[in-house]
């Protein structure tokens, strides 16, 4: 027999990867259509903001913290679980054996923050070490090896070899591309 918790809390419920929007949107449409909102509050696809730089152009994505997860913030009664459990493409709630575990306060205060995060991240696809190409500014036409990367700014420290000796360049994202 199942324990039921009938206190409000939030859980992870596991999905396929890519169904994440569907899933969501499947349970608020089931809660409301079968008169649950008093036990299915929030149904919630954590999301933060990364900026990609894609043909030299920067553009904001919103991009899924969990692969494969939604969060329900819900009453485990046996009706709420069963509507839950039986949206489609829903694998299972996570937790241990059959009983669904919920999610601690402090980490959906943390999932919560990084998803209010109005800066955008800088999605850059470089590693320290990857040799790159300077495609603008006043050491266009020079390669140089990656030595730091700051995401939040977009920017590269680019230690570029000049007369012999290695000079770093601070560069924007934008001004380099592997070579």
């Amino acid at each position: 027999m199942k324990r039921y918790d009938t206190t409000k809390q939030w859980y992870a419920i596991h999905t396929y990867s890519g169904y994440e929007e569907k899933v969501a949107e499947s349970i608020r449409q089931r809660a409301e259509s079968l008169d649950m909102k008093d036990k299915i509050y929030q149904v919630l696809v954590p999301k933060e903001k990364m900026i990609e730089i894609k043909n030299g152009k920067r553009k904001v994505v919103e991009k899924r913290i969990f692969q494969g997860y939604v969060m329900v913030e819900m009453k485990l009664t046996e009706d709420a679980w069963y509507i839950v459990r039986n949206t489609p493409s829903v694998t299972g709630f996570v937790g241990t054996g059959t009983e669904p575990t919920p999610v601690e306060n402090e980490e959906i205060e943390k999932i919560m923050k990084r998803m209010g995060k109005d800066e955008p991240k800088h999605k850059m696809d470089y590693k320290i070490g990857d040799v790159v190409n300077i495609i603008d500014g006043p050491f266009k036409g020079f390669d140089g090896a990656i030595n730091e990367i700051d995401p939040a700014k977009g920017k590269l420290k680019v230690l570029v070899n000049m007369f012999g000796r290695e000079t770093p360049v601070e560069l924007d994202g934008l001004q380099v591309k592997k070579t």
